[in-house]
């Protein structure tokens, strides 16, 4: 039995890492879907729901577009900069400022 203490147990995908990132690329490349298109009247209501939570300090339901994916997340807008084309949203769950681009805004609603 002591012969087998120096051995170690196999483990098919820690032997090469590369192949398991490059599976979860492919994976993850899968799940991705396009970018949806919002049309002008959407995206001016868009701006209007998000300079309204402003001065209403209402939590929204704010749905965006990062690599690939259509994010939800709640929490408060604390700026919006509609020529600047930003905005500032605090998210409710570690309560970060996270600054964004309106541009990849898919959706807002009030909560």
């Amino acid at each position: 039995m002591d012969h087998y203490r120096g051995m170690k147990k196999w483990r098919p995908f820690a032997s090469m890492p590369e192949q398991y990132t490059g599976l979860q690329e492919v994976i993850n490349k899968q799940a991705e879907v396009p970018q949806p298109l919002l049309t002008e009247e959407q995206m001016e209501q868009i701006k209007f729901t998000l300079i309204e939570a402003v001065h209403t300090n209402k939590q929204v339901h704010l749905t965006y577009y990062k690599r690939g994916q259509c994010i939800t997340e709640t929490g408060f807008i604390q700026f919006v900069d509609s020529l600047g084309r930003l905005f500032v949203f605090i998210d409710d769950v570690l309560e970060l400022k996270n600054k964004m681009r309106l541009n990849e805004l898919i959706d807002v609603q009030f909560v």
